[in-house]
């Protein structure tokens, strides 16, 4: 039985037993499953949710195609007026804030900004940062798609619409609260996916290098956090969280 078998099959009996350590040592070994054990850099840190943040600190621009990244940021940005326009109606009736949305572009690498701060009035983006992706998402650690669930314990991110509830400190400091609003991330709550900061979420692009990954949770910088929070407690209505693929 070759080795990744083995650590699926010890990640299966792991989470059987149930319980909080054994949620983060079911994580580690998902971890390992998807190639990262094998990265010396390979470090655990507690999510949110008891599952793992995990981090490799040494890539190598060899490792990632890097040829069409300015082809493919370019198509998401030109992308993003797409996108929030298909979410007007849906705003407009669900009653929340018409003037700002938060767009997260899974299509591109967690190395380049992909969380963007989108002013619906002026159709532009006012901000934009690095966010992670659940670990379980991320095969091999390459550039590959990713791969969404809704399912707990997956360690995977959930597409769809999100909204923004309460804020709270958490072991990470301010976070908030996130609601599912689609078939594709109605377990949000219930998996406890928040969004929050984190120390080890740089403020400046990483790519072709690729930053820490999440146990799901879409996790940013606590200086973007920041300039979330201000867009957030300013607006008399509730900004909608949008990520998709």
């Amino acid at each position: 039985m070759n080795m990744k078998k083995t650590y699926f099959i010890l990640f299966l009996l792991i989470v059987t037993v149930g319980g909080k350590t054994a949620l983060s040592q079911a994580g580690v070994e998902l971890a390992k499953t998807n190639g990262f054990g094998a990265d010396p850099g390979l470090t655990e840190l507690t999510g949110e949710t008891g599952g793992p943040m995990v981090t490799t600190a040494k890539r190598h621009a060899a490792d990632f195609p890097v040829n069409n990244i300015d082809v493919r940021y370019k198509a998401a940005l030109d992308r993003l007026k797409q996108q929030a326009a298909s979410l007007e109606k849906y705003i407009s009736q669900n009653n929340y804030n018409a003037e700002y949305i938060f767009l997260v572009d899974m299509s591109l690498p967690s190395g380049k900004n992909r969380f963007f701060v989108y002013n619906l009035k002026k159709g532009t983006a006012e901000h934009a940062a690095l966010v992670t992706h659940g670990v379980g998402s991320n095969k091999y650690d390459t550039d590959e798609p990713l791969q969404f669930s809704n399912m707990p314990y997956s360690f995977k991110t959930s597409v769809g619409k999100y909204k923004i509830g309460n804020a709270y400190h958490g072991r990470f400091g301010l976070a908030y609260k996130l609601y599912g609003l689609d078939s594709t991330n109605d377990k949000a709550y219930e998996r406890a996916i928040v969004l929050h900061g984190h120390k080890q979420i740089p403020d400046t692009e990483t790519f072709p290098g690729f930053i820490i990954v999440s146990a799901g949770c879409p996790t940013v910088s606590p200086a973007f956090l920041g300039i979330l929070n201000k867009y957030i407690t300013a607006a008399k209505k509730p900004i909608l969280l949008w990520i998709y693929n």
